[in-house]
């Protein structure tokens, strides 16, 4: 699932778009007081985020974390925003905005799988957003047109550290989760084929 950003996007209160989320049975972001619609993924975006779901779960089945998908909300308090990642880990209980069980506060890892329509959000609004959340410890941007990570990892200073890999052989850790991330397992069953992305 992705955003799509019109020309005039349709402008908001916090409170008015989570009463308006419930009256339809599409999914919207909010923004800096504005409403985005979000749109079906391709395939390619589809498996991408499917595997690394599944390559997360297998991890963490005797950690108390939870992989979830783009189906819960996360609720970034200081930016006055609400997202629906790709994939979200949160550890122990979910911190709930009030009133509410579909927006958390306490992810610990979140993911976007790169498209090519919101690639420009994701490492802009979104990295700007994601990482005033507290509880984050690791945002991973991923190709859908590549073999390629990208990970901005929370140093113990508060500082976010840079890294990228590639390849069918590369791996990339998330230290905060105990796992890695290998790019075979996250490309499993891609296909290549331009009309898939």
């Amino acid at each position: 699932m992705y955003a799509v950003q019109p020309p005039e996007p349709t402008p908001m209160t916090e409170v008015d778009y989570l009463a308006f989320e419930e009256t339809t049975d599409d999914k919207h972001e909010y923004s800096q007081g504005r409403v985005y619609a979000m749109t079906g993924g391709s395939v390619r975006h589809s498996v991408i985020s499917a595997n690394t779901i599944t390559h997360l779960n297998n991890q963490l089945d005797e950690k108390d974390c939870t992989v979830t998908s783009s189906d819960l909300r996360v609720h970034v308090a200081s930016r006055k925003a609400y997202r629906y990642p790709d994939v979200i880990v949160f550890c122990g209980a979910p911190a709930y905005i009030t009133g509410r069980v579909d927006t958390i506060t306490n992810p610990v890892v979140l993911v976007e799988v790169l498209s090519p329509s919101t690639e420009l959000i994701d490492r802009n609004d979104k990295l700007a957003e994601y990482t005033q959340i507290e509880s984050l410890q690791a945002y991973l941007m991923i190709s859908q047109n590549t073999m390629k990570i990208e990970r901005f990892l929370r140093h113990e200073s508060g500082q976010w550290l840079y890294q990228y890999v590639t390849g069918l052989e590369a791996e990339i850790d998330l230290p905060s989760l105990g796992c890695t991330l290998a790019l075979s397992k996250i490309y499993h069953k891609v296909s290549w084929d331009d009309s898939q992305h």
